[in-house]
């Protein structure tokens, strides 16, 4: 048996909130979790939306039943099957969606990457694998993936203002694992700002806007 790949064009969904205009300062890519949808997701940001702010939520390319064969229906960004081949297009896929908002806005405009929970690897794999224009990184509920490319992750993150966000109930952060996630920090020279609610794993609206003015841009 021969295995072989074929690329073919694909139809992405992504959500907006705000209006693109010359007014435009901020504009926020943000990457929802493991089962999550694109329009619930962006809810969460509602706060953001200033007149000087545009928030795109992108929706992972995958969708399947959360339970069973009908019902509700979430999105996953990829799984271990060919998983290469995944961390290729979804990166290829968020860097068309920022160019396509890109060339909407202000040369000057402010890029800020959000990850929230499996959406915080997949964010790393893009900026770690094409040339982003991002001015600071916020990982929500999420980590940066064990498998990265460390020269590449050096190059991309060490002078990049990055916020590690979680809520101090969140099921899947466990002290084991906030420690794994500082020594991987550590080892691609990044000293990022942490920021904690009470809470669990989800987005809280009142930390977002902390984050937002109080983490720099390069």
């Amino acid at each position: 048996m021969t295995e072989h790949k074929l690329t073919v064009p694909r139809t992405a969904r992504y959500y907006t909130l705000g209006t693109p205009s010359d007014k435009t300062r901020h504009l926020w890519i943000v990457c929802h979790g493991y089962g999550q949808l694109g329009r619930y997701f962006l809810r969460h940001f509602n706060g953001l939306d200033d007149g000087k702010s545009l928030v795109v939520a992108p929706e992972a390319l995958s969708r399947f039943y959360m339970d069973g064969f009908s019902g509700r229906v979430g999105a996953t960004w990829m799984t271990k099957e060919d998983r290469l081949a995944e961390i290729e297009d979804q990166s290829a896929y968020l860097n068309l969606l920022l160019n396509e908002q890109l060339r909407q806005l202000p040369q000057d405009v402010q890029v800020t990457v959000l990850g929230f929970s499996q959406g915080g690897a997949t964010v790393c794999r893009w900026l770690s694998n094409m040339p982003v224009p991002v001015r600071r990184l916020i990982l929500w509920a999420a980590s940066f993936p064990e498998d990265i490319d460390f020269e590449a992750g050096k190059a991309t993150f060490q002078n990049l203002p990055v916020a590690v966000v979680y809520g101090t109930q969140d099921e899947f952060i466990t002290p084991e694992k906030l420690q794994q996630k500082s020594q991987l920090m550590a080892q691609l020279r990044i000293k990022p700002q942490v920021y904690t609610f009470e809470g669990g794993h989800t987005i809280h609206p009142e930390t977002l806007l902390e984050v937002h003015k109080r983490l720099p841009l390069i």
